[in-house]
């Protein structure tokens, strides 16, 4: 489990610094949020993450929009043949939640391919579903097979991307080489 939440952290440490260095007005807004909170001289601490309603948002944000387990492993097999939606799905077949396919479905979410922190800051958003059975943004699963760790994970990238966001301005290469979000599915 260890090395599981390790790898995934990571990832999605890396992607919202990603997405930060190519939205540097939502960045700003982050340290719109965080500088006065913490003050110059200080450092985040984990009682500072819980009052970070917009840095929240942005990792919600990256989740959707980057999942680290695409393919949730609420793995199903089927035991009998069955038809669904007037497709046969063969005894046998292991079926899966493609969790980067909902989070992508323009029926589910308004322009899915574009990164806005902001759909997470509307009304009724603060306490958006992402741990309970609303499967529009479930990146840790649902139900009793959910990931022990989820509570961990938002915890631990809430405070090392704030940390992070604290300490340094993340900027685009000198260069003007861009950043690339090219996705490789693999599994931790």
């Amino acid at each position: 489990m260890i090395f599981r939440g390790t790898d995934t952290v990571v990832v999605v440490i890396e992607w919202i610094l990603a997405c930060l260095v190519i939205q540097q007005d939502v960045q700003a807004k982050v340290h719109e949020e965080l500088d006065p909170m913490v003050g110059p001289h200080q450092s985040v601490t984990e009682s500072d993450c819980s009052s970070l309603h917009y840095l929240q948002a942005v990792i919600k944000e990256v989740l959707r929009l980057h999942p680290p387990g695409p393919l949730l492993s609420w793995a199903r097999l089927a035991v009998s043949d069955i038809y669904i939606g007037g497709l046969l799905v063969p005894a046998g077949t292991t079926a899966m939640v493609n969790m980067w396919a909902i989070t992508h479905d323009p029926s589910v979410w308004p322009e899915p391919l574009e990164f806005k922190p902001e759909c997470f800051m509307e009304a009724n958003s603060e306490d958006f579903p992402i741990f309970r059975a609303d499967l529009r943004l479930a990146p840790f699963g649902s139900g009793r097979r959910s990931c022990p760790g989820r509570t961990l994970s938002m915890k631990t990238v809430t405070f090392w991307v704030a940390s992070l966001l604290h300490e340094f301005y993340w900027l685009p290469a000198s260069d003007g080489t861009p950043v690339d979000l090219s996705e490789v599915l693999r599994l931790s």
